[in-house]
């Protein structure tokens, strides 16, 4: 892992360990969606699993789970965006809660690909790593030429926040799958109890299992 990818994925970590006090670390939209669904079925969109069927079609797909990738890398032992589903979560949330977000995606995702073609005489997903991190920081900076609505900043930084959202939300929205987000930050999830030396600590939580949404359904119902 270069020292770029290290950059990146220490960054959405520190933002992530800020945010864990969260409920169940479920981005606002969602969670007002999911306040009148039951939390076994929320969302209530579904996919294949691999981020289509609910919004993205095959080449947006592969567009967004590659720049995803790059964005939150993953590395041996250590998952990225495309193992954790941040694919899935954001082709889901974009057919649920985040369904007024859906003509910025495609406007961005136009735009993103006449810049990549432009120049670089390829679209995003043929790019090589190197190329494709200069492409994230023109948007990052706010200097990719094309972008009108949105901008190329706004459009970076809304895929940044759901790639973050995909990461480290409860599962049951379709990304942090096996909780590997949560084990990445020590988040605890939903403990019945904790002890006073557990709440005391500074260290990584490591007891389990960790406890999400989908588990705690039969409970909430009775």
């Amino acid at each position: 892992m270069s020292k770029y990818d290290e950059a990146r994925r220490a960054f959405l970590i520190g933002a992530a360990v800020g945010a864990v006090t969260g409920a169940g670390l479920a981005p606002e939209a969602v969670a007002q969606e999911a306040k009148s669904a039951s939390p076994a079925t929320a969302p209530n969109p579904t996919s294949d699993g691999e981020g289509r069927g609910a919004f993205f079609g095959e080449e947006d797909a592969v567009t967004v789970a590659a720049f995803v990738e790059r964005l939150m890398p993953g590395a041996p032992g250590m998952p990225g965006a495309r193992e954790v589903g941040v694919l899935n979560y954001i082709d889901l949330a974009l057919a649920g809660a985040y369904a007024d977000q859906q003509d910025f995606y495609r406007a961005g995702l136009t735009a993103l690909d006449a810049y990549c073609r432009g120049t670089h005489n390829a679209p995003f997903v043929r790019l090589d790593p190197a190329r494709q991190d200069a492409v994230i920081k023109a948007l990052e900076d706010n200097k990719a030429p094309g972008f009108t609505w949105p901008s190329a900043g706004a459009f970076f930084n809304t895929l940044r926040t759901h790639t973050m959202e995909g990461m480290f939300a409860d599962p049951i929205y379709g990304g942090n799958k096996d909780f590997a987000g949560w084990r990445l930050v020590g988040f605890p999830g939903a403990q019945p109890l904790f002890s006073e030396a557990e709440m005391a600590s500074k260290e990584a939580f490591t007891r389990g299992p960790l406890i999400g949404l989908r588990a705690q359904a039969p409970l909430r119902r009775n």
